[in-house]
C-alpha cells in the first residue's frame, strides 16, 4: 500500500497551539478521573480497620501482575443525579477488560468506598452496557460485590430497568459464558440476586452479608429477630444453604480462589492457533495527533493524516480518492489487523453516502472490521443536495452501517452532529466500542445553529400572529438555547450519558484499537458450549 506523506509542520503556530487546547482537555478529563480516586482514597481507614482491600486494590490483585486493564465508562454520570464534580462518577462500579490467569475477561467491581457502592440510573445503564460488551465479546465475567443496592433516591429509575441485568445474567450463563462473583460485604434483596444469577459464588467469612431482607426490615415484615451471621453469613451460606460454592478467609483469599477457578476454566484451550501478524510501526510519533486537530472546530484538516499515524507502517490504500474528497475510505493494517477506515474532511455529500455505502458492503463481503473516526458537521444540506439526492443516499448509508455484519469502531475524534453521526456509526448504530477524544462534540447541530433556528421559527410564529416580533425575547430565546445546546455537546457530558465508552488520550487511540482487535479475533474465534437455562443451583 502507499505510504502516506505528511504535510504536518510540527514547528507551526498553529500545531502547538492546537497541541496546547487538546493537552488542556486531556489534563481536565483526567483530573476528573482523579477525583473520584481521590475520594474513594478517604475510605482507607474504615477499610483497613475492618481488613479490608479498597475495591480498586481488589482489582489490582485480581489482574495478572503487569498485565493490560481498559477501564471503562469511567465517568459514568458525572455532574448526573448525586455528583456535582466527579467525586462520585463511575456510576458505582468500576469495571474494564484486563486478564485473569492468562484469559482475558470483563471484570467489575462496586465502588463500595464510595457511598457504599450503591448503583445511581447511570450505574445501571453502565452495568447493561457492560453485559453487552461481555456477550458480544464472549468474555468470562469476575464481579467483586459490596454494594449497599440501587440508590433509592433513585429507585424510579432502576427498578424497573434493573430486572433486565438479571435476565442478561441468566441469558449470559446459557450461552456457555462464565460468570464468577466475590462477595466481600453486602448484597442485600434485589443485590443478592446478582451472585445469585453467577455460576460461581465465593463468599467471604465474616464479610459476605447475603440476603433478601435484611435484619431490620426482616423484624418489621414478620417480627422474627435474627443476626446478619445466622440471616445470610458466609458460613451458612457455604455450610448450610449452598449458595456459595467457596469460603474464602479474608478479600484477598477470595480473589485468590476466584484466580484459581478461572484458570480451571479450559477457556483458552479450544481457541485455534494464531500466528502474530507482523507488522511495521508508524512512520510518524503518536504524540503528533495532538498538533493535527484544530483547536477551531471550524477549521478543516485532513484526516488521513491521523489514520497515518495509527496505520501500520503509515501505510493507506484509498477508496475512490478522486470521486468524493470529504467522505475519505481507504484501507489499512493496525497491529497486523486489515481494518476498513471511514473519516470526514467535510459534510457527507450524496458522492461521499454513495461512496461509503459501497465501501461498507465491500467491507462486509471480505469479513474487514470497519474503523468511523468520526468529524462531520453531517450531512450536506440545500437545494443542490436536495435535488441530488441526498436524503435516499444519506439512507443507504445508514443502512449499510446498521445491516453490516462485519465488528463497527468508532473514535470520535472532533464533532459528530445531527445524522452525520448516525451514518459514522454513532451510539444508537451498534458499534462494538465507541470512544471519544477529549475535544469531541456531539449534538443535532451546533448551539449557535440551533439557536438561530429557535429565533427564525418564533419570529415567523409571531408574525402569523399578527404580533410584532420582540427582539429582547428573541434575543433570549437565540442566545439560551446557544447556551443550553453547547452545554449538552460537550466530551464531558456525553461521556457522563455513556454516549460513548470512555473518553481517552488521542495518543493512545492506536494501542486502544490493537487491544479492541484482538478482543474481537478472540471471540469470532472462540466456540461456546451453550445450554438452554443457564447452570442453576439445585
Amino acid at each position: 500500500m502507499p505510504t502516506w506523506e505528511s504535510t504536518i509542520d510540527k514547528n507551526n503556530e498553529s500545531f502547538q497551539r492546537n497541541r496546547a487546547h487538546l493537552l488542556e482537555l486531556i489534563e481536565s478529563f483526567q483530573s476528573i478521573e482523579q477525583k473520584a480516586i481521590d475520594e474513594a482514597e478517604k475510605s482507607r481507614p474504615k477499610f483497613e480497620k475492618r481488613g479490608r482491600l479498597l475495591p480498586r486494590e481488589r482489582i489490582e490483585l485480581l489482574l495478572d501482575p503487569g498485565s493490560e486493564f481498559l477501564e471503562l465508562m469511567s465517568l459514568a454520570g458525572y455532574q448526573m443525579h448525586d455528583d456535582k464534580d466527579g467525586s462520585n462518577s463511575g456510576g458505582g462500579v468500576i469495571a474494564g477488560i484486563g486478564y485473569v490467569a492468562g484469559i482475558r475477561c470483563m471484570i467489575s467491581a462496586n465502588n463500595s468506598a464510595i457511598k457504599g457502592g450503591t448503583i445511581s440510573p447511570a450505574g445501571l445503564h453502565k452495568s447493561l452496557r457492560l453485559h453487552e460488551i461481555i456477550a458480544q465479546n464472549k468474555l468470562p465475567s469476575i464481579t467483586l460485590s459490596e454494594s449497599g443496592g440501587a440508590n433509592l433516591n433513585y429507585a424510579g429509575e432502576i427498578f424497573v430497568e434493573g430486572a433486565r441485568s438479571f435476565a442478561n445474567q441468566a441469558r449470559l450463563s446459557a450461552a456457555g459464558i462464565p460468570q464468577i462473583t466475590v462477595v466481600h460485604g453486602n448484597a442485600t434483596a434485589g443485590g443478592a440476586y446478582q451472585p445469585g444469577l453467577s455460576d460461581y459464588i465465593i463468599a467471604v467469612r465474616k464479610q459476605t452479608k447475603m440476603f433478601l431482607a435484611g435484619p431490620p426490615l426482616l423484624k418489621a415484615a414478620t417480627g422474627e429477630i435474627a443476626d446478619d451471621e445466622s440471616l445470610g453469613g458466609a458460613e451458612l451460606h457455604a455450610y448450610t444453604a449452598g449458595t456459595a460454592e467457596y469460603l474464602a478467609e479474608n478479600d484477598a483469599d477470595g480473589i485468590r480462589i476466584a484466580r484459581e477457578v478461572m484458570a480451571k476454566i479450559p477457556w483458552n484451550e479450544f481457541l485455534p492457533q494464531r500466528n502474530a501478524k507482523a507488522y511495521k510501526q508508524p512512520r510518524f510519533d503518536a504524540e503528533e495527533l495532538l498538533g493535527l486537530v484544530p483547536a477551531d472546530p471550524k477549521q478543516p484538516y485532513d484526516c488521513r493524516e491521523i489514520i497515518a499515524r495509527i496505520a501500520d507502517g503509515s501505510d493507506l490504500l484509498d477508496f475512490k480518492y478522486d470521486y468524493d474528497t470529504q467522505t475519505i475510505c481507504c484501507w489499512i493494517d493496525l497491529k497486523g489487523h486489515t481494518l476498513g477506515v471511514i473519516g470526514n474532511n467535510g459534510p457527507i455529500t450524496t458522492a461521499g453516502a454513495t461512496k461509503a455505502a459501497q465501501f461498507i458492503q465491500l467491507c462486509d463481503q471480505k469479513n474487514t472490521p470497519l474503523l468511523f473516526l468520526h468529524n462531520t458537521t453531517g450531512f450536506m444540506v440545500g437545494t443542490e443536495s436536495e435535488q441530488n439526492g441526498i436524503i435516499k443516499h444519506g439512507s443507504k448509508m445508514i443502512q449499510a452501517v446498521a445491516n453490516t455484519r462485519v465488528a463497527k469502531f468508532s473514535i470520535v475524534v472532533g464533532g459528530s452532529y445531527g445524522a452525520g453521526n448516525y451514518a459514522m456509526c454513532g451510539r444508537g448504530l451498534d458499534p462494538h466500542f465507541i470512544f471519544a477524544w477529549p475535544n469531541n462534540k456531539t449534538a443535532v447541530m451546533g448551539g449557535a445553529q440551533a439557536g438561530k433556528v429557535l429565533r427564525i421559527v418564533t419570529e415567523q410564529k409571531q408574525r402569523s400572529l399578527g404580533l410584532e416580533p420582540d427582539v429582547n425575547v428573541l434575543d433570549m430565546i437565540e442566545q439560551s438555547t446557544t447556551i443550553n445546546l453547547e452545554k449538552q455537546s460537550t466530551a464531558l457530558y456525553g461521556t457522563a450519558h455513556l454516549w460513548d465508552d470512555g473518553i481517552i488520550d488521542p495518543r493512545q487511540t492506536r494501542n486502544l484499537l490493537g487491544f479492541l482487535l484482538d478482543t474481537h479475533k478472540e471471540a469470532i474465534m472462540r466456540p461456546l458450549h451453550s445450554n438452554s437455562f443457564g447452570v442453576a443451583r439445585l
